[in-house]
């Protein structure tokens, strides 16, 4: 009705104007209903802002590095739950924009190898970071849930033919990455699954790696087990959702993309199914027996 969509420096100014309103507003009370009111200001101030600039013919790698920057402050100066995880998302997304943007795409690969090693990090240094300072503490909680949706989002870009162009022979990057991140979350896994025999630790080792090598070329679906792993292990009902529905995804995407025929895929399912179910009975009956001595 004012006619600000038709000002550059209107959008620009009304935006700047939301995003630190929204930002006061969240610092000064931080319940629910504020955060939410907070929240949507923020991301309209940031759509403004980039209306805006874009208006004013700023270079796109301008902006996102702005949005970055003006994130990363917003995050560390109003530390409540809602705005810092919106935080964390505009950062992530941004850094992938700007990947897209210049058609960089090998650098997804090198996103996700990222992501899996500072989710990996903030998910067994729980007790760590919370006990650290006081700005962590507080962001701790928004961080790891980002993180795992900036993850999720890499993984998807990452792997999908269909969005972008996908470079397999980049993949072998993350993989390795997230290879070696799940390797070791097992290995800390077992002090909470009381698995101190040497000889089983070598056996559930070596199997991981072997179940984990055929998807060096589909790195998304090692990274959902990551996630699984690290939600079991702090009792994050969240992550362990997301990442079982990752999983089931991934793990039909890499069927259906297969270029082998039907017959094969099928057979192919059904030996899996029955080596995991034979590897559960084994494993079921070596724990009632551990159980009983």
């Amino acid at each position: 009705m004012v006619g600000l969509y038709d000002s550059e420096m209107g959008l620009l100014l009304l935006g700047i104007a939301a995003t630190a309103g929204s930002a006061l507003l969240s610092k000064k009370a931080d319940t629910i209903i504020v955060d939410t009111i907070s929240v949507s200001f923020f991301i309209i101030g940031f759509t403004l802002m980039g209306l805006g600039l874009d208006r004013m013919h700023v270079d796109a790698n301008i902006i996102f590095t702005l949005f970055i920057i003006i994130a990363f402050c917003a995050l560390v100066f109003v530390q409540t739950h809602i705005p810092s995880f919106v935080c964390v998302l505009i950062i992530s997304g941004s850094i992938l924009t700007l990947i897209l943007t210049n058609h960089q795409h090998y650098l997804l690969n090198v996103y996700v190898a990222i992501m899996a090693l500072a989710m990996t990090y903030f998910f067994l240094n729980e007790a760590t970071i919370i006990t650290s300072g006081k700005i962590l503490p507080k962001l701790y909680n928004p961080i790891r849930t980002g993180l795992v949706f900036s993850f999720l989002a890499g993984l998807v870009l990452a792997g999908e033919g269909g969005f972008v162009p996908v470079y397999f022979y980049y993949s072998w990057l993350s993989a390795i990455i997230i290879i070696a991140a799940v390797v070791y979350v097992v290995t800390t896994l077992f002090k909470v699954l009381n698995i101190f025999n040497l000889q089983h630790k070598i056996l559930i080792g070596v199997f991981t790696v072997l179940v984990l090598l055929p998807t060096v070329s589909s790195p998304a679906i090692s990274g959902a087990i990551l996630i699984i792993l690290l939600s079991f292990f702090i009792n994050d009902k969240t992550g362990l959702v997301l990442g079982i529905m990752a999983f089931i995804y991934f793990i039909s995407r890499f069927y259906y993309d297969l270029n082998i025929t039907l017959l094969t895929k099928s057979i192919l399912l059904f030996s899996s199914g029955i080596l995991f179910i034979i590897i559960y009975l084994f494993t079921h009956k070596k724990w009632i027996t551990n159980e009983k001595i």
